[in-house]
C-alpha cells in the first residue's frame, strides 16, 4: 500500500531499502540516488512518497509505510528475534526491506504453518487482542482417542490448569481415528501458551504435530514453500481487519500451539 507523504530522501531511502540511514547517506555522497530524474546528493532534500521517482543504483526505489506478509513457519525455529540455542523465524525473511518488522504472535518452536509479519502496531493489536476474538485454526495430529464426550468437552470449553479459567468453546472439524492415533483440524479464539497441545493433553491426547492453517478468514497460502513468505493482498489485510473472527473454515495471546 503506497502513501504519499513528504519526508527527507535520506530517510526515505533507509526505510524503503531496510537500511542505517548512515548508509543510505553514502549512496547520496556517491551521487547514485535519482529523483525525477534528477542527481540529488542533499540528505534533507523532500520528496513525496507515491508521487516523486526515486531510484538508487539503477533500481526503482519503493517506500511504503507499512508491510504485511505471510510467512510459512517451518518447525524447528523459534520466534524470537535473536535465540542463542535455536534459528528465529527473522533469519528466514531477512530479505524484507524493513527495519521494523516483527511477528504478528508466536508459534511453538515445533509448530508449523501461517506467521504474519509487519511493521504496523494497529494491525497486531486488531489481531492478537483478546477482546478481538481472532479465530486460528490448526491442524493437528496426536496420540491418543477423541471420544464424542471428550470433542464435546473440547467444544464447550475445557481446563488446562487448576489456576487457569477453562478455554473458551473451540471447534473441531474433520477429526479422524486410526487405532490409537488421532487427527482434524482445531479452531481457537484465544492465544494461551501452548493452548492446542494442552487442551488436547487435558482430554487424553498427546499431539505429535502441529500446523497453523488459517487466521481468521485468511488461510495459510499451500503454495508457499517452508521457510518462503509473501506479501498480503489488498483483500487479505481487508479481511483481516474487517472480519477477524470469521475463520477461514467457515466458522464465524501469542502462542497458542
Amino acid at each position: 500500500m503506497q502513501e504519499k507523504r513528504t519526508m527527507r530522501l535520506d530517510k526515505y531511502l533507509a526505510d524503503a531499502l531496510g537500511l542505517p540511514r548512515s548508509q543510505a547517506k553514502q549512496y547520496l555522497k556517491k551521487k547514485r540516488v535519482t529523483v525525477n530524474g534528477e542527481l540529488v546528493t542533499d540528505g534533507s532534500y523532500p520528496v513525496a512518497a507515491g508521487s516523486d521517482r526515486v531510484v538508487c543504483m539503477d533500481e526503482p526505489v519503493i517506500y511504503e509505510r507499512y508491510v504485511y506478509y505471510m510467512f510459512h513457519k517451518p518447525a524447528g525455529c523459534v520466534t524470537a528475534r535473536e535465540d542463542r540455542e535455536h534459528p528465529t523465524v527473522f533469519a528466514y525473511v531477512k530479505d524484507i526491506p524493513c527495519r521494523d518488522l516483527f511477528a504478528v504472535g508466536r508459534l511453538d518452536k515445533d509448530t508449523e504453518g501461517l506467521l504474519l509479519f509487519t511493521n504496523d502496531g494497529k494491525f497486531d493489536h486488531a489481531l492478537m487482542s483478546p477482546k478481538r476474538h481472532v479465530e486460528k485454526t490448526y491442524y493437528f495430529e496426536a496420540e491418543g482417542t477423541l471420544t464424542p464426550e471428550e470433542i464435546g468437552c473440547l467444544e464447550r470449553g475445557v481446563s488446562i490448569s487448576e489456576k487457569e479459567p477453562p478455554t473458551a468453546p473451540a471447534r473441531l472439524r474433520d477429526v479422524r481415528q486410526k487405532e490409537q492415533t488421532v487427527s482434524g483440524f482445531l479452531t481457537i479464539t484465544e492465544g494461551r501458551f501452548h493452548q492446542v497441545k494442552r487442551m488436547l493433553h487435558a482430554v487424553g491426547c498427546q499431539v505429535t504435530y502441529l500446523k497453523r492453517t488459517a487466521i481468521g478468514p485468511v488461510p495459510l497460502d499451500e503454495e508457499l514453500p517452508k521457510g518462503g513468505y509473501r506479501r498480503l493482498t489488498d483483500e487479505e489485510i481487508r479481511l483481516l481487519l474487517e472480519n477477524p473472527s470469521q475463520s477461514a473454515d467457515g466458522g464465524s495471546d501469542r502462542d497458542a500451539g
